[in-house]
């Protein structure tokens, strides 16, 4: 997953770092924020740590059924808010703002299904009789969270570790994306309105540098980071020798397979959107499609003819379906994708001149259908993250499992059948963590996310996303 990277003025009057966040929109500044200091970043992390273990009124000795209230009313508060927010991350991100209110809905769903798994996931485990003994197992609170968010979906990347941490009786700090300071500023907002106490939650506006020094405060117990893969490396080498969890999500090169007797309109629309949408800024985005020999030509005529509807323009615009991407650079490295694998022989199917705001050395990038591509071409290995996808003719099964694992990624993959039986079997095959029959690019709160090889490590969702925000502690009571 590619993350923005962060613009620091230095004000040689104060001496203080600025954080510019540059709209994708027309380029423009559009939210300045002071960077946190080292003296900020310490006392933050003072406050945290005693808001955790606080012999009174620490976080960890509140009862679970209040997390939850805090948590349901600050999520509650945060969602009343969404016609704005969608505003905001037009504005911040490049996402069409008619699609801006969808994220809080996720935000919603997931929260809810945390709040209401949560007492399950966090009870003690107890162990089967012994005569004259006691014993279990109980879940105990890491203490101070570090959670990293990225500006793609900048609120449901958050609170698939928030929340989680928040209920096991943990203390966070968010230090979100350089792209999207607000939403860290918003739910700060949303949890203070709901009562929850001082230094529980708390937020850092913070360069690399301040990042990776916190990372290595002995006082932070746990790092969530979403993020891209050097990101994910700059995080592991912060964290050496704490001998704490670190947990990484880190993007993906998605593959779908779409079988002989697939519903085709459906798998057509389907993948289209899962390739195009948030202009293909998605860790688990649809990147390339393996279409069987006999329904190629059909599915492939279909996926250029929805293409072709998206309307390409200024994200605040509520008519446009498909926004800039979230800076120049990142449209650059699309497009250099794009001229590269056409240079190796690729067939592009989309008239960049249809969409008249597509132009070099902006932002804005037609979304662009491949064929004739190989795994030769970087397009069909490397992570894009923009709105391109290549199509290729297998022969069978067999052919679509062994391209789908060829790949440094394994987030998700997707295959399209009717015949369910046979889908979950060749499901066994893919190196992936979801593995999605007839959908795509969704998380489904009850399901664990997680990802293997370059995707990452850990698990958020679900009931065992818990455990990366708890330790084990063992209870063994010999009675008199």
């Amino acid at each position: 997953m590619n993350m923005s990277p962060q613009v620091k003025i230095s004000d040689e009057t104060s001496k203080v770092s600025i954080q510019q966040t540059i709209s994708p929109i027309d380029a423009s500044v559009y939210v300045t924020r002071h960077l946190a200091e080292k003296e900020q970043v310490s006392a933050c992390v003072k406050r945290a740590h005693q808001a955790f273990k606080d012999i009174d009124t620490g976080w960890k000795l509140t009862s679970l059924e209040r997390r939850k209230s805090v948590c349901q009313s600050a999520m509650d508060i945060l969602v009343s808010h969404k016609e704005e927010i969608a505003q905001e991350l037009s504005w911040m991100m490049g996402r069409p703002v008619r699609y801006g209110a969808g994220e809080l809905a996720g935000v919603a769903e997931r929260s809810e299904y945390m709040i209401g798994a949560c007492e399950q996931a966090l009870a003690d485990i107890e162990c089967e009789g012994k005569p004259g003994f006691t014993r279990y197992i109980k879940r105990e609170a890491l203490g101070v969270v570090l959670v990293i968010a990225p500006w793609n979906y900048p609120y449901l990347t958050a609170i698939n570790a928030i929340i989680p941490a928040l209920l096991a009786g943990n203390c966070v700090i968010l230090k979100h994306s350089a792209q999207t300071p607000l939403c860290a500023e918003r739910l700060f907002q949303a949890f203070e309105q709901a009562g929850l106490p001082e230094g529980v939650f708390q937020y850092l506006h913070m360069s690399h540098e301040n990042t990776a020094n916190l990372i290595a405060n002995t006082r932070i117990n746990y790092v969530a980071f979403t993020g891209s893969v050097f990101g994910g490396e700059m995080v592991e080498k912060a964290a050496l020798g704490r001998f704490i969890g670190v947990g990484l999500e880190l993007g993906g090169k998605d593959p779908a397979y779409v079988r002989q007797d697939a519903d085709i309109d459906k798998a057509a629309e389907t993948l289209v959107d899962g390739a195009f949408f948030n202009s293909g800024q998605s860790c688990c985005g649809i990147e390339r499609i393996y279409v069987h020999h006999s329904v190629y030509d059909d599915f492939v005529s279909k996926a250029v003819t929805l293409t072709k509807q998206y309307q390409l323009g200024r994200a605040d615009d509520k008519s446009v379906t498909l926004g800039p991407l979230v800076r120049r650079e990142a449209a650059d490295f699309v497009r250099g994708q794009i001229q590269e694998a056409l240079a190796q022989g690729a067939v592009a199917h989309i008239d960049e001149a249809s969409f008249a705001m597509s132009q070099a050395g902006t932002a804005y990038l037609a979304p662009q259908i491949l064929t004739h591509v190989d795994h030769q071409m970087r397009v069909m290995t490397e992570e894009s993250f923009g709105p391109v996808v290549g199509i290729m003719s297998v022969s069978g099964d067999d052919e679509a499992l062994e391209l789908m694992n060829d790949s440094d990624f394994g987030l998700t993959a997707s295959i399209f059948t009717q015949d369910i039986e046979k889908g979950i079997e060749l499901g066994e095959r893919v190196e992936t963590g979801t593995l999605f029959l007839n959908r795509c690019d969704y998380l489904d709160p009850a399901l664990a996310w997680t990802g293997v090889k370059q995707s990452g490590r850990g698990c958020t969702l679900s009931q065992l996303g818990f455990e990366q925000f708890t330790r084990p502690k063992s209870f063994h009571i010999k009675h008199p």
